[in-house]
């Protein structure tokens, strides 16, 4: 495991490669989003204290149709799958780290699908500022508007209602 750099706006996994590095966030944030029409699709955010990857390219070993990219400048723990199965033969309290980390992404698209059960736009952004009440206000708010299925435009509306 090493300490490695992200400049803001950095591609850090690209669709077309398979995911065989997780990383632990110490500052910053990083974002998991996907195309759609040549449009960027936010799915979910990770910042200080969460690990992120592409779950299923991680585990699977095969390409998906996520990217992650850095919201802001992020320093992070990087550990490669080789290095995960090392620790886990050798060191069985790292199966802490697979639940950790694993919570920490179902818990993201838990409440992924949670807000898209809302109906209005506006209970979607307040489902939004609950779910990342800590760091809502560091997401740009195109991001945003991508993540909760509305234009950016809406968005201002909804926000200026407040």
């Amino acid at each position: 495991m090493h300490v490695v750099s992200f400049k803001k706006g950095e591609l850090i996994l690209d669709a077309n490669q398979i995911s065989t590095t997780s990383y632990f966030i110490r500052k910053g944030m990083l974002r998991t989003y996907f195309l759609k029409d040549g449009k960027e699709i936010s799915e979910y955010f990770c910042s200080e204290n969460e690990w992120i990857n592409s779950p299923k390219s991680f585990m699977q070993r095969k390409k998906d149709i996520y990217y992650i990219d850095a919201i802001e400048t992020t320093e992070a723990f990087s550990l490669h799958i080789s290095d995960l199965g090392y620790l886990f033969d050798n060191f069985p309290e790292m199966e802490r780290y697979s639940r950790l980390s694993m919570g920490t992404i179902f818990g993201h698209l838990m409440e992924r699908i949670t807000s898209m059960r809302f109906a209005s736009a506006k209970e979607k952004y307040n489902h939004f500022r609950e779910t990342y009440h800590d760091i809502y206000h560091r997401i740009p708010l195109g991001m945003v508007a991508s993540y909760i299925g509305i234009t950016q435009e809406t968005l201002s509306r909804i926000r200026a209602e407040k």
